[in-house]
């Protein structure tokens, strides 16, 4: 059997989280508002205007249209100047082998990414040649929960939505591939991603076997 593996890529492939997290609270803290790692876990797998919108909520404050759109140009320049620098040290732990083993398997793989800078950062770590589609935040209009994301990837791989099996570390990301009839797979707190179908903290807990279950198993 023929399954799409679909992959987030934030917190499941690369840790790109801590730098979201230095460069949202650079602007918080411009803005005189306080921004902890607690609310940075809200932001995972949100868009970038509402990222921005909520922190604004949090602090109670108002700015203009201007400033705001300033102020989302700064961040995102601020969080590309740290992806600049990403190399293969930055991939999470046994990705490469998962991925391995599902090119070896003849699965398809995807990527389904809210980022828009998912292929700057694929090219950087050297994976973007296992993917078969990439769809990011350039290919998207709704962000997750709402589903969108991953099924564009099932349709860009010709393999219908409950033959597809999604890697999130985000609750939003879960509640997304839920929705769209998908195996959910969190990566990270299980306390966090209970609402998926499996958990694991990372990938050095999946092993074949799982995967090999997960290629003969349909959601229903």
């Amino acid at each position: 059997m023929k399954k799409a593996f679909i992959f987030d890529l934030d917190g499941v492939i690369v840790d790109t989280a801590k730098y979201h997290f230095l460069a949202w609270q650079n602007l918080a803290q411009s803005l005189g508002i306080s921004f902890s790692e607690e609310q940075n876990e809200q932001l995972k797998g949100v868009s970038r205007v509402r990222s921005l919108e909520k922190i604004l909520e949090w602090g109670n404050k108002t700015i203009s249209e201007e400033e705001f759109t300033k102020l989302m140009t700064d961040k995102n320049e601020e969080y590309l100047a740290y992806i600049s620098k990403m190399d293969v040290t930055e991939i999470l732990p046994d990705v490469p082998r998962v991925l391995d083993y599902l090119i070896s398997k003849n699965q398809a793989v995807a990527l389904g990414s809210a980022s828009k800078n998912a292929r700057i950062i694929l090219d950087k770590v050297a994976l973007k040649n296992k993917f078969q589609a990439i769809v990011d935040g350039t290919n998207v209009s709704k962000a997750k929960p709402d589903p969108e994301v991953f099924l564009i990837g099932a349709k860009e791989l010709g393999i219908a939505p409950e033959d597809c099996i999604v890697f999130e570390d985000s609750v939003a990301g879960i509640q997304a591939a839920n929705i769209a009839n998908m195996i959910s797979i969190g990566i990270g707190d299980a306390s966090v991603l209970h609402e998926a179908d499996y958990i694991f903290n990372d990938f050095t807990e999946i092993k074949e076997e799982f995967i090999n279950t997960l290629v003969t198993t349909q959601k229903v």
